[in-house]
């Protein structure tokens, strides 16, 4: 079996790691700037694949002509994607034997996209899962292959989420990838009229807002955790929540009830205790310490 592996994110490296065995190629995006330095720092699956001993290519264009060619003279049976974050052309999926599989962090056809993980929380969702998919020109679009799910912490964030669903994307591309190359494997065309979708995430996505309900803000906390990570704007200034759970008091929204032992404000219908935040250029305290600091006390109003 002879796959090319397509992949740039922490969520791509568990399914890379256990199809190591049959990857000829690893494909992934450009070194990007990082860090205050903005130094150039590769992708979690370009330091995978090199710690992997595997051979990597990072086209800026995955598309042109001449690395199509250079695919296809690898001769793949299979292209398997994973949070890439370029579309594969036709002339792309046209190259292996048996087509390309994508490895989607939802049950498609709900939340089609960029941002799957982030909208099943931000929508409250019970469960989420990974679907292998068979890809096409559509955007996650193809027939499935199979699917798997799992329950949603009542306070599990993006991040923890993450994690999970990546292990089972792991998983599942350890059960199918060596079926759907030898050409034998179920496919069910998705029902379009069912699709939902999960568009690109901005960083105003993030922003929590006090005429908000406190449970929708505390989706949109558990959304955007830990990125590109969930904020209020303050009258002193940003300030990026680091750790928040729901509050059982209630008042006008943006009214702080207590500083001690905890921070608590009041949202639409309910509130958040903020446990740990982040003021503007500073470091993450926890909420009463940014209270105190900032001479917050029980009655205040936050909002703008």
């Amino acid at each position: 079996m002879r796959v090319v592996y397509f992949g740039t994110s922490d969520f791509a490296v568990p399914a890379l790691e256990r199809l190591t065995q049959h990857v000829v190629l690893v494909v992934t995006q450009p070194d990007r700037p990082s860090g205050r330095g903005m130094e150039l720092r590769p992708s979690a699956v370009k330091q995978a694949a090199l710690r992997l001993g595997l051979q990597v290519e990072t086209p800026v264009k995955s598309r042109k002509p001449e690395f199509v060619e250079r695919l296809a003279s690898l001769q793949p049976d299979l292209f398997v994607v994973a949070s890439y974050g370029q579309i594969l052309s036709r002339a792309l999926l046209d190259v292996p034997k048996h087509g390309s599989v994508n490895l989607h962090a939802s049950v498609l056809p709900h939340f089609r996209g960029a941002a799957p993980i982030q909208y099943a929380l931000l929508n409250g969702e019970c469960e989420t899962g990974v679907t292998v998919m068979m890809m096409d020109e559509g955007m996650d679009t193809g027939d499935i292959v199979a699917s798997a799910t799992i329950e949603i912490g009542k306070e599990e964030t993006a991040g923890d989420l993450h994690d999970r669903l990546a292990d089972l994307a792991a998983a599942l591309a350890a059960e199918w990838v060596p079926k759907i190359a030898q050409g034998s494997f179920p496919r069910t065309p998705q029902d379009d009229e069912q699709a939902t979708y999960a568009p690109k995430v901005t960083k105003q996505d993030a922003q929590l807002r006090f005429d908000r309900p406190a449970k929708a803000e505390f989706d949109r906390y558990r959304a955007f955790t830990p990125h590109p990570g969930a904020f209020l704007a303050l009258p002193s200034g940003t300030l990026r929540v680091h750790r928040a759970r729901l509050g059982q008091g209630g008042a006008s929204p943006g009214t702080v009830l207590a500083v001690r032992p905890d921070l608590e404000v009041a949202f639409a219908d309910g509130s958040l205790v903020l446990d740990k935040v982040q003021p503007q250029g500073r470091k993450a305290m926890g909420g009463s310490d940014f209270a105190n600091g900032a001479r917050i006390a029980a009655g205040d109003c936050l909002l703008l």
